[in-house]
């Protein structure tokens, strides 16, 4: 790919991400993110196809720029199944804060907009992966506790990690991220580790 091709591929995505922080995700038109980077229309469709390739691509864009692969790094490499639990809240109740913006608009529009449910759902299962590879590493240590099979815990976890609950906790109750972070890792340690007597 030349580079002439790589940066209005980038002016793209940053564009949309912008238009998505700016006034939400709902009727974004291919025309508005043309406009907005300064390219014709069938420009932008030279590299996407569509609006819903061009939303997916924007929220992996987004991901991207803001290295959650190097956030999730600690999580991945921990030692112990709670250990990778913790991390990953962690990682993740620092970053919903970052993507918001982006996430919301998406969400508002996703029930009359398909290609804004693809893009919020493309998301949502990169997140359920993370909660799936916690709660495997809990088993994996025979520390998950009893009664939870691994589709249920995971299930759970990522039901429990959801956006609009940080947005529930956060912004109508007035818990900082902090707060937040401390007591999601609190709540899925006592339900989904196993306690031992010490």
């Amino acid at each position: 790919m030349s580079s002439e091709i790589t940066e209005t591929r980038s002016r793209i995505l940053e564009s949309t991400v912008r238009i998505l922080e700016e006034h939400g995700g709902k009727g974004v038109r291919m025309g508005d993110i043309a406009k907005e980077s300064g390219i014709s229309r069938q420009a932008v469709y030279l590299h996407f196809a569509s609006r819903t390739d061009l939303l997916v691509a924007a929220t992996r864009y987004l991901d991207e720029i803001l290295d959650v692969d190097k956030r999730l790094a600690p999580s991945r490499a921990a030692s112990s199944g709670i250990e990778r639990l913790a991390l990953y809240i962690d990682c993740w109740g620092n970053y919903i804060p970052e993507i918001y913006g982006v996430g919301k608009a998406l969400m508002l529009a996703r029930d009359s907009d398909e290609a804004a449910a693809v893009a919020w759902d493309d998301r949502m299962a990169a997140m359920r992966d993370g909660c799936r590879a916690a709660i495997d590493a809990l088993h994996a240590d025979e520390m998950l506790a009893p009664g939870w099979t691994r589709p249920k815990a995971t299930d759970a976890l990522w039901a429990m990690l959801l956006v609009p609950h940080w947005e529930a906790l956060t912004i109508e109750c007035g818990w900082s991220t902090k707060r937040y972070v401390r007591w999601m890792k609190t709540l899925a340690e006592q339900t989904f580790v196993r306690q031992t007597n010490s």
